[in-house]
């Protein structure tokens, strides 16, 4: 299924969270969190032929934007719900970092549940923030079943993937980029269960801006490109991608409505060019993204000129930073292989 650009659609207003509840969550995440650097490399504008400005959250103290939705989602769930002692959620890695860290910090138990084709790397990691890890099931959705069933059967409070709290945290991260570049043309964000491009949208409708949003997805794992055509939840059957952070074969409702209203378009991009695009943010800017925080890079590369981007000043959301030693090895020899062709 090829990926077409069609015109953006104006800001209507219809964002999943408001200018408000933005800067509830900045206020909240003020001395637990700092910014993170938007940067322009030298080398990565002459690799695109664009003005490029990297929003770097794999600098995050879990290495993903995740942690900011963590932290307001588990501040306010303490908040409201004193009696909580414990969560539970379903995860392929950052989410689950985010959780545990979060959880750990106002004094909460965390149950993270994993698919056994987990990274290995991000499991012990959320171990690390002394969160229980239980490997169950083939994909993301099996085990978001079993964290379902866990949560009815030790008592434990689901926190779900995709969520207005969560939104409203990592959604930080584009207020601070736009709020450094407001004339940018256009953004492009990987989109797993949604939280990260809604939180773009709504950071730039609440700035009252016109830059164009691209949501990125791989082109076997493309629910949410389906879904996009359609104006509808449409599953996929397949979650293989070496990109674990977008492999989300079934599509939130909720955020598909606010990606339908402010968004340009969804692209599809092959693993080949997130691997590439792995390599290539090692080699132009010196920094580790892992496959799904890739993966704007290599949308840009593939339709900069079906969209018109050539010479232009684009955003691209640098998601994550925790990609598996034997992927990113196989990203390193991708880019060696190509300079020596």
């Amino acid at each position: 299924m090829t990926a077409m650009p069609r015109q953006a659609p104006e800001p209507d207003g219809r964002a999943l969270v408001g200018r408000a509840e933005l800067e509830a969550a900045r206020a909240l995440l003020d001395g637990l969190l700092s910014p993170t650097p938007q940067t322009r490399w030298p080398l990565l504008d002459e690799a695109t032929g664009c003005e490029v400005l990297v929003k770097h959250e794999n600098h995050n103290p879990t290495g993903a934007f995740k942690v900011r939705g963590g932290l307001v989602y588990m501040t306010r769930l303490k908040a409201e719900r004193p009696d909580v002692s414990g969560v539970v959620c379903a995860t392929r890695g950052n989410h689950g970092q985010s959780v545990a860290l979060a959880a750990a910090r106002v004094g909460l138990t965390a149950t993270i549940v994993v698919p056994g084709c987990n990274n290995p790397e991000k499991n012990a990691a959320m171990r690390a923030y002394g969160a229980e890890v239980i490997v169950h099931g083939s994909d993301f959705v099996e085990a978001s079943d079993h964290a379902k069933a866990l949560a009815a059967e030790r008592g434990l409070h689901p926190v779900p993937s995709f969520h207005p709290w969560l939104v409203a945290g990592v959604g930080i991260y584009a207020l601070e980029l736009f709020t450094a570049a407001p004339d940018l043309e256009a953004v492009f964000v990987p989109i797993g269960m949604g939280s990260g491009i809604c939180g773009v949208v709504a950071a730039r409708d609440a700035l009252g801006l016109r830059t164009k949003v691209y949501g990125v997805v791989s082109e076997t794992v493309d629910a949410y490109r389906r879904s996009f055509l359609a104006g509808a939840p449409v599953p996929c059957d397949c979650a293989d991608t070496l990109a674990d952070g977008i492999a989300v074969r079934v599509p939130n409702p909720t955020a598909l409505e606010a990606i339908l209203a402010g968004v340009a378009d969804v692209l599809t991009v092959s693993d080949a060019e997130i691997l590439a695009a792995m390599g290539r943010y090692f080699t132009t800017a010196h920094t580790i993204a892992e496959g799904a925080g890739a993966a704007p890079l290599a949308g840009l590369m593939r339709y900069r000129d079906a969209l018109g981007l050539t010479g232009r000043r684009v955003g691209l959301i640098l998601s994550g930073g925790n990609p598996d030693r034997a992927l990113y090895a196989r990203a390193l020899a991708t880019m060696e292989q190509g300079d020596h062709d």
